[in-house]
């Protein structure tokens, strides 16, 4: 039976592999989670039906597993089926939260196992009897996966009431400094326990889960604005190490690598977008990146700015050359991708060549505009990332934004009091002609004035994304 299980492993392990692969294309990425779920899926009826304890025990507690398993994949499809494109953010760091908290659960139970099973008799031969002693591996990952899934439990939920809007920035002085000592003292307690007696440990281990759920809530609280989807990237690669802190105590081979995958591909992706804000991962570590209590904010008017009717946007995108496409969380709240999509084929069909700016950080959550896009089939090859695209916008004859803010504005190069001040933005202001689509002159996520709207080869087209795509599509029509 062990052996058969193992292979199970060995196959489930193979198609979290398999799927991470396929999820890097578009075209695949649905089949990619597919294939992962499968394996997933195998893996866990594996573990019911073949998995015995060292007394050569099979599981128990069916019902309550079953049970457990048909209530999570009801509330599970359901949301999914239901949750719009503008709250996937919000459902991705609930979901992540989820896989933290069970990551700090399976801790707080081993340990409780840990301290159950230490048999002092057999360690009485003078001096203290360390916690070490017994087995100071499985306690380093107990604590481990305790600490590093209940930050990223308490983070997760506190970044999803801030992209659901139920909770503000907030951020006090000296909160770095408070961050910091409190990580501090939470690996010293951390250290303690690995020598003292387990009776001890009690004490200690509960102070631990305190100060790390606090932090959590401390280090993710002053975080907003444009840097939000990379704390979501580095809080799932938290629950990806906790996970796998789980499968290495139950030494659990597709747990472990599943955990290790998904640790692995948010921890790079957090590199890749930190160097693409042009920020270090330090500061996102002890709770700075991005704190909107920087000051520094200018939310006043800057000057004035144009308007242009749908008649003029139109004639002018119809007779360009090249014509950029910059999506932002806007055109997710219109749902406007496949208006946006129809726009572009009208324009390509009348010899116009249309491609999209794709800003590291556009929307709430990693890669939220690519998913947008693909939803309404977009060409993948018509996305192109800043690096990219930036050289291209001097012989770029007009740029449509629909819904982008801060990853445009030009404060981020020019002005050094703006809390996005040396963030790496796309150069729209760099071509001939540039259309903003908004609602309102409301700043933006970051909640700074944008100067772009004010500049002069900028024109506002305000209204609804998706009604403003659909009259621009008609007038072209009629051209």
């Amino acid at each position: 039976m062990e052996s058969i299980l193992l292979f199970i492993y060995l196959i489930a392990s193979i198609t979290f592999i398999l799927g991470l692969k396929m999820l890097s294309n578009p075209k695949s990425a649905r089949k990619g989670n597919t294939v992962a779920a499968l394996g997933m899926g195998l893996a866990i009826i594996g573990t019911i039906v073949l998995y015995t304890n060292d007394s050569g025990e099979h599981l128990g507690n069916h019902i309550w597993i079953l049970c457990g398993l048909m209530i999570g994949g009801v509330i599970g499809t359901m949301s999914a089926k239901k949750v719009q494109m503008t709250a996937m953010p919000q459902m991705v760091s609930l979901f992540n939260g989820m896989g933290g908290a069970c990551a700090a659960l399976i801790s707080i139970i081993e340990f409780k196992h840990l301290v159950h099973d230490f048999k002092p008799e057999l360690y009485a031969g003078g001096g203290y009897t360390y916690f070490s002693t017994l087995d100071g591996a499985s306690l380093l990952v107990i604590m481990a996966g305790l600490i590093i899934g209940t930050v990223s439990f308490t983070g997760s939920m506190i970044a999803w009431a801030k992209l659901d809007g139920r909770l503000n920035d907030y951020a006090f002085n000296g909160q770095h400094i408070v961050n910091m000592l409190m990580l501090g003292i939470t690996v010293a307690l951390t250290g303690m326990i690995l020598f003292l007696r387990p009776e001890e440990t009690i004490t200690f281990f509960y102070a631990v889960l305190a100060l790390a759920f606090v932090y959590g809530i401390l280090f993710v609280l002053p975080i907003g604005g444009a840097d939000m989807p990379v704390v979501i990237s580095l809080l799932n690669s938290f629950t990806g190490i906790a996970a796998a802190c789980g499968g290495f105590l139950y030494d659990n081979s597709a747990m472990l690598t599943g955990g290790i995958l998904v640790g692995a591909a948010g921890t790079l992706l957090t590199v890749l977008m930190c160097n693409a804000m042009n920020r270090s991962l330090l500061n996102v570590l002890i709770g700075s990146f991005g704190a909107s209590a920087q000051g520094g904010q200018n939310t006043g008017m800057q000057g004035t700015y144009k308007e242009m009717s749908i008649s003029d946007a139109s004639v002018l995108m119809s007779y360009s050359s090249k014509v950029v496409i910059v999506p932002g969380y806007g055109l997710a709240v219109a749902q406007a991708q496949h208006a946006c999509h129809e726009l572009e084929k009208l324009l390509t069909e009348k010899g116009v060549e249309v491609t999209y700016a794709i800003h590291p950080v556009a929307g709430r959550m990693p890669g939220h505009m690519n998913v947008l896009l693909a939803e309404a089939d977009v060409p993948y090859e018509k996305l192109k990332e800043m690096e990219e695209i930036n050289d291209e916008f001097p012989s770029v004859d007009a740029v449509l934004i629909l819904g982008a803010n801060d990853v445009v504005n030009p404060a981020a190069k020019t002005d050094p009091s703006s809390p996005i001040y040396g963030m790496p933005i796309l150069d729209v202001e760099l071509a001939k002609h540039v259309i903003v689509n908004k609602r309102s002159m409301k700043p933006g996520y970051a909640g700074i004035e944008n100067e772009l709207f004010f500049r002069p080869k900028t024109s506002m087209l305000f209204g609804d994304s998706k009604k403003v795509l659909q009259d621009l599509i008609a007038e072209i029509k009629n051209l």
